[in-house]
């Protein structure tokens, strides 16, 4: 009994060692004293996510450190504390905690201006993202750094995990006339880059406006490796928005995204497993999950859905369809993924085609967010995945080996 006592003691131990979690930059910055911000004021464009690992907010933790003058805050979509909702303006306010001015980044501007930057010395950007270019916060960091630039102030990077991991990149580089808001970057849509290693290759690759290059320092986590997914990190996982709620979230996001932009199918935002499903009044389930699991998709599953969605779309209408379960998802092809419903669900329903049935300006916003209409011209071809295999995965090779030279972690 002492024995198997003493065993699983030692097991537990192990277990809490293997677990120990990954240093965010914000941890890091605090383990050393705030070297880097020591007798400068600060502007810091953050959100919940910004958190160390006791969940205490970077806002907070910026406020009260000595040496430290936390002067201006600027807030991205969904604000700094979280409160507002997906799409909302963000005007200009006062963060009632600590009286410091929050300018909007996602109203009438997206870019810092010199007037919101003209009592800081140093811009400083924490916040989760979620591994795909989509996500806008990266777009912010980019447009931050172009102000910083601009404005002769430093930028700060506060570095946190690629949730989806270092080393899985997909999708297609977006090209230059696909450049927006949702695709800001030439880099695949899955860009296997935490976000300090990205700010480091838009400046070292002159991929800010006119190639303008700021003065950027990268506050390094510790205990990062290339092939931890997020659930590997031992971090709190904080919403990095209303539909990526837990920390697996991130990996449907890619499965499922880029077809969501067409508002036909539910994938699952506004019900309870956002981006995980994909469902319509018109499809039989049964045989839609039969047909997708004959592919046999690596490290895929398909298992039939009913479901009433409680808003966004078919809301409150029965639809049926499949939710995606990820088995294997270093292998798994998750950008395709929408792509092989699409095949499955034409070949079962040729009479229901997605871009006919679309509001047409959404068409516009799936182009941006694939990074090219050339995607949805040669899928609609034929309607078959293997089509556009090669001319998805064609920029990855070049890109790695640009990115490697800007990777901070092995």
């Amino acid at each position: 009994m002492k024995r198997t006592l003493l065993l699983s003691l030692a097991f537990s131990l192990s277990v809490l060692i293997f677990a120990q979690h990954v240093e965010t930059g914000i941890e890091v910055l605090q383990n050393n004293q705030f070297e880097a911000l020591k007798n400068k004021r600060i502007g810091l464009i953050t959100n919940p996510t910004g958190i160390n690992s006791e969940l205490k907010s970077s806002i907070d933790i910026l406020f009260e450190a000595e040496d430290v003058k936390l002067t201006a805050m600027y807030s991205p979509e969904h604000g700094v504390r979280g409160d507002y909702s997906a799409g909302d303006k963000v005007g200009f306010f006062t963060d009632p905690k600590t009286q410091v001015p929050v300018y909007s980044l996602h109203g009438k501007h997206k870019k810092p201006t010199k007037e919101m930057l003209k009592n800081i010395d140093i811009l400083v950007y924490d916040i989760q993202d979620i591994g795909s270019r989509s996500y806008t916060y990266i777009s912010t960091l980019g447009l931050a750094m172009e102000a910083a630039a601009e404005n002769n102030i430093k930028m700060v990077v506060l570095d946190r995990p690629n949730p989806l991991g270092g080393i899985k990149m997909e999708g297609m580089v977006t090209e230059p006339e696909f450049i927006s808001f949702v695709s800001q970057f030439p880099i695949p849509y899955v860009h296997g880059l935490t976000v300090g290693e990205l700010a480091l290759f838009l400046n070292g690759e002159k991929l800010l406006k006119d190639g303008i290059q700021c003065d950027l320092e990268i506050i390094k986590m510790n205990g990062w490796q290339r092939s931890m997914t997020f659930e590997d990190t031992g971090l709190p996982w904080i919403p990095s928005s209303p539909h990526i709620p837990h920390a697996h979230s991130p990996y449907f996001y890619p499965v499922s995204g880029i077809l969501g932009e067409l508002y036909v199918y539910s994938i699952g935002v506004g019900y309870t497993l956002p981006f995980q499903l994909f469902a319509a009044e018109w499809i039989d389930a049964d045989n839609l999950a039969y047909n997708l699991n004959q592919l046999n998709i690596t490290g895929v599953t398909f298992r039939p859905v009913h479901f009433k969605p409680y808003y966004s779309v078919s809301k409150g209408n029965l639809v049926h369809g499949v939710q995606i379960h990820l088995t294997d998802y270093q292998q798994a092809p998750l950008s395709l993924i929408q792509f092989y419903v699409l095949q499955e669900a034409h070949k079962l329903w040729p009479e229901y085609n997605v871009f006919e049935m679309c509001d047409q300006s959404r068409i516009s916003m799936f182009d941006k967010v694939s990074g090219s209409d050339k995607i949805r011209k040669e899928f609609t071809r034929r309607w078959l995945v293997k089509d556009i295999e090669d001319l998805w995965y064609k920029d990855i090779n070049k890109f790695r080996n640009t990115a490697k030279k800007y990777f901070l972690y092995q």
